[in-house]
């Protein structure tokens, strides 16, 4: 693991180096202190030559106190002395330098090794002189007449200068231990030293890598080096990584404030068909559609795109281009665009932005259903009024009751196409909110009773009953337009007696209620006519209903406009309708109207 450190790696080549180093110069001064002082063995052998020498300069001086003398001064320059050993093992001649040496014959030679000397006749090293600091060695003195060893000669050596230079060996090896030693403490000191802020800087760049964007080098102004350099460009770096993060983060969360609050919903589908970023309107969509049951399509894994979408999602991924499609799910209408989305030129996935067209849907259906109910109510009337026009200008009729009756009929016509004109004017200012409304207190009671008068000849002449129907003559609206109020009731008795046959009954009722914890009163116009088929209920207050319904009977001069006007003046007083119908029974319908809505709309603020 060392090897994967820089401090280590440094560490090791300091230690390595300095090794070196100190392992050269040992090598080298303990050659030098070879090669300059001589070694024990060859001291050995020129003691002994010397020896040999000196013994024969003995024999041919003899014991001369004046030449002994003068052979020690001689030797006390190389640290040695000579002393004359009798074959008694008496000592002829004393040490002349006790200083140096203060020894006996007996504390050098053991008498074997003396007897050896004086009956054989070779020299012998002393076998005690490995105890002591010096070197000893015993030759035989001849007689130059007799030839016999009448004589031993003993040298004695200092070996001070030896063992200096083993000391000086072993104080350079320790000085070597020591120095590898520090060395090592020195290399790892400098080393820290010198990667503490590498290390600072990779600590820094781990926190960087983990999303702490604020992480800087510390003491990098200290440093006037190329390390201190690097650590200034890493933290400018880590300045502009973080500005950079910032504004990418700003950027991040602007998109993400604009794609939640978009009415869209946005799906984000990689290049495998899995959903994997949705805003809040798409995560609705989403569970709203993996809801349904389409036939025996199921996802295979969660967040898999909807069915609706897979075929339009097949088509943009094979073309990688941006298509857009109408998609009809269940009641709703979707407007669909998908866009491919590209990493370095490889298809990733794709964007798909789905918008809720359905009231649009709807209004451009009502649109153009309106324009062709406008247009078949007015066809049909222009045609009369032409043809009857055409006949007149023609002299096609002869006598005056004749033109009198085509007269009449031009001025019905006209006068249902002022109405068709007259209601879709008030039902577009009613839907456009630019509906006059006068409130003021109204008298339920009077309201219903004038109603029922205005409507009793009409019903007479359709032999159809209608009966008022009150609990409470006190009835009274505090904020309410009477002339509206009155323009509903004669909408509903007119749809009602119209659709009811001879014989029947009209009801109409009003009595006390509530409406949303508040004082209301409530209508009722029931007939007994053919009734309204259930699935056509939810529409009857549409523009033009009644068109093409077989329910209509005769010519019927409504403009099918009637019950649209309704619910607009219903609602404008804050209230609520409802019908009821069975085929063959007859309908009802039902509407509150709050006695003050003003207060509702202050309660619900």
């Amino acid at each position: 693991m060392i090897w994967k450190s820089i401090v280590g790696k440094l560490w090791l080549m300091i230690i390595g180096l300095m090794a070196l180093i100190l392992i050269l110069i040992s090598v080298f001064v303990g050659r030098s202190i070879d090669t300059s002082l001589v070694d024990l063995p060859q001291s050995k052998l020129n003691l002994q030559s010397l020896a040999n020498e000196l013994s024969v300069s003995v024999e041919r001086y003899g014991f001369d106190e004046q030449y002994i003398k003068t052979v020690n001064e001689l030797l006390r320059s190389q640290q040695a002395e000579m002393m004359i050993v009798d074959p008694n093992l008496s000592t002829v001649s004393e040490s002349s330098n006790p200083d140096l040496f203060d020894y006996k014959v007996k504390d050098l030679f053991l008498e074997p090794e003396l007897k050896k000397v004086f009956l054989g006749g070779e020299s012998v090293f002393s076998a005690l002189e490995e105890e002591e600091d010096i070197i000893s060695i015993a030759a035989p003195v001849y007689n130059m007449q007799s030839n016999k060893i009448y004589a031993a000669l003993i040298l004695v050596q200092s070996v001070d200068s030896l063992k200096q230079a083993n000391d000086v060996k072993k104080s350079l090896i320790y000085a070597a231990v020591i120095g590898f030693l520090l060395t090592i403490f020195l290399a790892f000191f400098l080393s820290s030293r010198l990667t503490q802020p590498l290390i600072r800087m990779k600590k820094a760049a781990d926190l960087i890598s983990v999303g702490h964007y604020k992480m800087r080098v510390a003491n990098e102004a200290e440093l006037q080096d190329e390390i201190g350099q690097l650590a200034r460009a890493f933290n400018m770096m880590a300045e502009k990584l973080d500005e950079t993060i910032k504004a990418l983060n700003q950027e991040k969360e602007h998109l993400k404030s604009v794609i939640r609050s978009m009415i869209d919903a946005v799906l984000t589908i990689d290049a495998n068909g899995e959903v994997v970023l949705a805003n809040p309107q798409g995560r609705q969509l989403l569970k709203d559609w993996y809801e349904i049951q389409w036939n025996e399509w199921k996802p295979m894994f969660e967040n898999q795109i909807p069915e609706p979408l897979y075929e339009l999602f097949e088509q943009v991924v094979q073309g990688a281009t941006e298509l857009s499609s109408v998609l009809h799910v269940k009641s709703n209408t979707w407007s669909v665009v998908m866009t491919p989305l590209y990493s370095e030129d490889q298809l990733r996935g794709v964007v798909a932005v789905l918008r809720n067209v359905t009231e649009q849907y709807k209004l451009e259906k009502l649109r153009k259903d309106f324009v062709a109910n406008v247009s078949h109510e007015l066809r049909t009337p222009l045609s009369m009024l032409q043809g009857y026009s055409e006949a007149l200008l023609d002299d096609m009729v002869e006598t005056v009751e004749e033109r009198r009756e085509l007269a009449q009929v031009i001025l019905d016509e006209s006068l249902r196409m002022g109405r068709l004109v007259r209601d879709l004017l008030d039902l577009a200012r009613m839907e456009a909110g630019h509906l006059e409304m006068s409130f003021k207190v109204v008298d339920v009671s009077q309201l219903m009773t004038r109603v029922h008068r205005k409507f009793t000849v009409a019903a007479k002449e359709n032999a159809v009953q209608i009966q008022l129907q009150m609990n409470d003559d006190s009835l009274k609206l505090i904020h309410a337009d009477e002339d509206r109020l009155e323009q509903v009731l004669t909408n509903l008795l007119d749809n009602a007696l119209r659709y009811s046959q001879a014989g029947k009954y009209i009801y109409i009722r009003a009595s006390h209620a509530e409406y949303k914890d508040f004082p209301a009163v409530q209508f009722e116009v029931e007939d007994q006519g053919e009734g309204i088929p259930n699935e056509d209920l939810p529409y009857v207050f549409d523009r033009f209903y009644k068109a093409d319904k077989a329910r209509t009977r005769g010519e019927s001069k409504g403009t099918g406009l009637g019950l649209s006007i309704v619910k607009n003046i219903i609602l404008a007083h804050g209230g609520f309708v409802n019908v009821s119908s069975t085929v063959g029974q007859g309908t009802t319908f039902t509407y509150l109207i709050p006695n003050d809505f003003t207060e509702i709309e202050k309660n619900n603020m």
